[in-house]
């Protein structure tokens, strides 16, 4: 008796767009179902092997269409669970990922609804197990295409596209009125920022763009591959949020001076110490973002030695003359660019965190010369990884003092100076152009300048 012959696999059509919305449901689903990273998945080490074979605009799309989903998570959620008698079984594969991609170009993006809707369809078809969905998919977005705002009418977006605990620890640390701005800060695109070597005034208007009074040139929105842009193939610039330049200013003058990056991937930070002149020792446990840094460094002419090392167990041959520590952390002030976060964190992860971020610190501390200067910093929102770890990390001994920020070292963002003389960002935060002009958001950031006792 022969056995029975296996179903032959359903194979897609090759519908122009569906590679793109298949890698942005593959990537939502790894977020969502397997807590992977978002960057991890689209651009990383582990990025989907169909990336590659995508041209520019497609890599374009499937980055908004992943960035829409999440960023609007909460909300989809809430207009797809009003059109389903019931939540999706476990055993649904893609579907639930599916529907969100296509929730959110019918409601946020310019696609055509039908085309969404037959490509989302398509797209479930090819899932072996969404596949049982098709007709769920189907009705569900088409019901959402016939009236995209009646859709979305009553559902608070901003608190949909918090998760409450997180929303209840924003709250608590900065009052209700201040985390409502901060969850709703985190629902805009942000603008893309660059760090440039001389002349920012010149730049901005060679780009048409806006400098800012930190010295950061704000791009008003994205026009195409920013490798394309006058100045990126020469190394005049490189794309570093306004609020993660900020950091490495606290240092002052380090022109001759030996100074270690530690956590320096992806290497902004590690740029503006060279070109500031510093003799930079970039340490980061990641070989391969240590190998795009090394490329950055490059493209804009600048050395650092680098070393690949996890900073917990590396030691260095001789003390630094200063040391700029962007210690591991939760990264909740980057939501704007990486809403994954929001949903990939959980309530004990801050915990865990500032334990290692005290050890970081002390460790830290005894590679620093007599005198010497130490900025730590986290791009976190969390009191936890901010001014709690100074204080623990003096408590235990850290030979260590604070030296307090002024408004005047940090111009155009006076808001950001807080009592005790740290620097603290936030994506609700104006920052000043040189004009005068407020432009609005920054990712949210902690720093804390320290001395060498």
């Amino acid at each position: 008796m022969t056995n029975p012959r296996r179903p032959r696999p359903y194979k897609p059509k090759q519908t122009p767009g569906l590679a793109v919305r298949h890698i942005a449901a593959e990537v939502i689903h790894g977020v969502l179902r397997q807590g992977k990273p978002f960057d991890a998945t689209l651009e990383g080490e582990e990025a989907h092997a169909v990336l590659k074979h995508l041209n520019a605009r497609d890599r374009g799309l499937a980055t908004m269409l992943c960035q829409t989903a999440l960023r609007q998570l909460g909300l989809l959620r809430a207009v797809l669970a009003r059109r389903m008698d019931k939540p999706l079984q476990k055993r649904a594969g893609k579907a639930e990922a599916i529907l969100l991609v296509g929730a959110a170009q019918i409601l946020f993006l310019d696609v055509p609804s039908h085309a969404a809707v037959d490509l989302a369809v398509q797209d479930a078809a090819a899932d072996r197990d969404a596949r049982h969905f098709r007709g769920l998919v189907n009705a569900v977005l088409r019901a959402i295409a016939a009236d995209p705002q009646a859709a979305m009418n009553g559902i608070d977006s901003i608190a949909a596209n918090t998760p409450d605990w997180l929303a209840a620890r924003w709250v608590n640390q900065y009052g209700a009125e201040t985390a409502s701005a901060i969850m709703a800060a985190h629902a805009g695109i942000p603008a893309i920022d660059l760090s440039v070597k001389t002349d920012p005034e010149g730049w901005a208007r060679k780009l048409d763009a806006t400098a800012l009074a930190n010295g950061s040139v704000r791009l008003a929105e994205a026009r195409g591959s920013i490798d394309k842009f006058e100045g990126y193939a020469e190394g005049a610039w490189w794309v570093q949020d306004a609020a993660a330049s900020l950091p490495a200013r606290l240092l002052g003058d380090v022109s001759g001076l030996h100074v270690a990056d530690l956590a320096a991937a992806p290497g902004g930070k590690t740029a503006q110490l060279a070109s500031a002149g510093a003799n930079v020792t970039a340490v980061d446990r990641s070989p391969h973002r240590l190998e795009r840094l090394k490329q950055n460094l490059s493209r804009l002419g600048l050395t650092a030695e680098t070393i690949a090392a996890e900073i917990s167990k590396w030691q260095p041959k001789k003390n630094f003359d200063a040391i700029l520590l962007d210690a591991p952390c939760s990264a909740t002030g980057t939501i704007r660019r990486h809403p994954d976060i929001s949903w990939l964190r959980r309530k004990d992860d801050f915990a865990a965190m500032h334990a290692v971020q005290v050890e970081l610190l002390c460790r830290a501390a005894e590679w620093l010369k007599p005198g010497g200067r130490m900025v730590y910093a986290t791009c976190s929102l969390e009191r936890e990884e901010g001014g709690d770890v100074i204080s623990a990390a003096l408590g235990a001994g850290a030979p260590l003092r604070v030296d307090p920020v002024s408004q005047s070292e940090i111009p155009g963002i006076a808001a950001a100076i807080t009592p005790d003389g740290f620097l603290r960002t936030r994506p609700d935060l104006d920052i000043s152009s040189i004009s005068g002009e407020a432009m609005a958001g920054m990712d949210g950031f902690f720093a804390a300048r320290l001395i060498r006792s």
